[in-house]
């Protein structure tokens, strides 16, 4: 079993800690990066972290995801409300899915309320700040050696 969990985000994330940091904080996507490396290093873990504004990168790295990964953390940032090719990608990703959301976004506009990528997500987290990347990380940690034990919902 691989040791390897792909965290994926989409666009503007590169932009965190500048773009409206009343609604996203003021940390960056590196500072997101190497908290999770932390964390992943700690449980025995391999992370590939990876950011993109473009939609078939993140398709691309799904498919990569299929052949080398035991799970799949997503922030899909915008496009979880758009891109239909994302939740196709992932329907056929194996491993536990979760999608994350830095604000809550069912608090926001009205057309942030439905995400494609939750149709396929194992668990979704949204309203945390980058807390919840954590908590995704921590669940996924579970996920990994629980494997034998107790199967995840999907």
């Amino acid at each position: 079993m691989s040791h390897l969990i792909y965290i994926l985000n989409g666009p503007n994330l590169n932009l965190l800690g500048q773009r409206e940091p009343e609604l996203y904080g003021t940390q960056t996507l590196k500072d997101i990066e190497e908290n999770c490396f932390e964390i992943a290093k700690a449980n025995k873990l391999q992370v590939k972290f990876l950011q993109s504004n473009a939609e078939h990168k993140l398709i691309d790295w799904i498919h990569g995801a299929r052949e080398e990964a035991f799970g799949l953390i997503i922030n899909p940032a915008a496009f979880s409300h758009t891109s239909i090719a994302i939740l196709d990608a992932l329907t056929l990703f194996e491993g536990p899915i979760i999608e994350v959301h830095i604000s809550n976004i069912h608090k926001r506009e009205p057309f942030r309320h439905q995400s494609y990528v939750s149709q396929k997500a194992t668990a979704v987290i949204a309203g945390f700040g980058i807390e919840g990347y954590n908590i995704a990380l921590n669940k996924m940690v579970q996920f990994f050696y629980q494997k034998g034990l107790v199967f995840y919902i999907n």
